[in-house]
């Protein structure tokens, strides 16, 4: 019998949230149109709440920790992040309806990082799967606060907080090597065409101007230009790219992004596999955490019981002596 992960779904404005029980992805878009609103007719997309990732793989729902939050999308609707507007307070009014929905009580509300705070609580592997914004607001979190929010002393919320501001630091220093790596190949591809092409007069157009790196969509792909670059990259552009957007190259399949490419069947293809491998190594990491935690849980409740056991032989032979 397959597992019912609790879980929570919104429409593209957030005023509407409700708290589900799923046993699949596919339950939980019918059960979500069905609280939501939605024609049952109606063609939804299910994406990350926080982030916006696009979720369509069932292994990667099962994936994700109890009690995430997901955006179900009509086909004209676009995830957007939350706006904090009126000196920060405006997401207090949004959520008002959420609190409600969920049932939690709203004193616990009264801090952004709260709903952060619980989900660890509950599961703390659930970090892996955060987006740098929520792991800065964990970070600049008052420490006394999260601790008590999380059950922990002080000083364990305080190392916590240590620990994912080195991840904060890692990941930037990772942007910033691959914006340097891809810096320096587009010199190289612009220092190619020269030697290739010394006597042709520059053949670009009016709106043929460099733009900087992901602060474009493409409009006929769809994504980002960074991402194409990455893409088109000659060495394993896999492992630069985001979970995000493996699962959108994955989705789209080997017909659309040859278009995308300007690439040959095989070529495309064999990006594909590897994406799809990168993709499926990161989901395996995730999951091996999770058994590691989970394995670590069973051998204490084991040793504990074994623990009893022997204090409970141990008292009759005192008393008969």
């Amino acid at each position: 019998m397959t597992e019912r992960k609790p879980c929570r779904v919104c429409n593209f404005t957030r005023q509407k949230s409700y708290g589900l029980v799923v046993p699949s992805l596919d339950e939980l878009k019918i059960k979500g149109c069905e609280f939501l609103g939605f024609s049952p007719s109606n063609q939804v997309t299910v994406v990350l709440e926080d982030d916006g990732t696009i979720v369509e793989d069932q292994a990667y729902f099962l994936c994700l920790p109890s009690n995430t939050k997901f955006m179900l999308l009509h086909e004209k609707e676009s995830w957007s992040p939350v706006r904090r507007v009126d000196g920060g307070t405006a997401w207090m009014a949004r959520d008002s309806v959420m609190l409600e929905a969920d049932t939690v009580d709203a004193s616990s509300a009264v801090a952004p990082w709260w709903d952060l705070a619980q989900q660890l609580k509950q599961d703390l592997t659930s970090i892996i799967l955060m987006s740098e914004t929520d792991l800065q607001t964990l970070v600049d979190a008052p420490c006394p606060e999260l601790a008590s929010a999380l059950g922990f002393q002080e000083k364990r919320a305080e190392d916590l907080q240590e620990t994912l501001q080195r991840v904060l630091d890692r990941r930037e220093e990772e942007r910033q090597s691959k914006e340097l790596l891809q810096l320096y190949l587009k010199a190289v591809e612009k220092e190619d065409t020269r030697q290739d092409e010394p006597s042709q007069p520059s053949q670009r157009g009016p709106g043929d101007v460099d733009l900087p790196d992901g602060m474009e969509v493409d409009s006929a792909s769809g994504f980002m230009s960074r991402t194409l670059m990455v893409l088109k990259g000659k060495t394993s552009p896999e492992t630069r790219l985001s979970t995000e957007d493996l699962q959108m190259v994955v989705t789209r399949g080997v017909e659309a992004m040859e278009q995308v490419l300007g690439w040959d069947r095989t070529r495309t293809s064999a990006l594909l596999q590897a994406c799809e491998a990168e993709l499926t190594r990161r989901l395996q990491q995730i999951q091996a955490v999770q058994s590691i935690r989970s394995n670590t849980q069973l051998d204490s409740s084991q040793q504990c019981s074994v623990n009893s056991t022997e204090e409970g032989e141990e008292t009759p032979a005192q008393g008969s002596n």
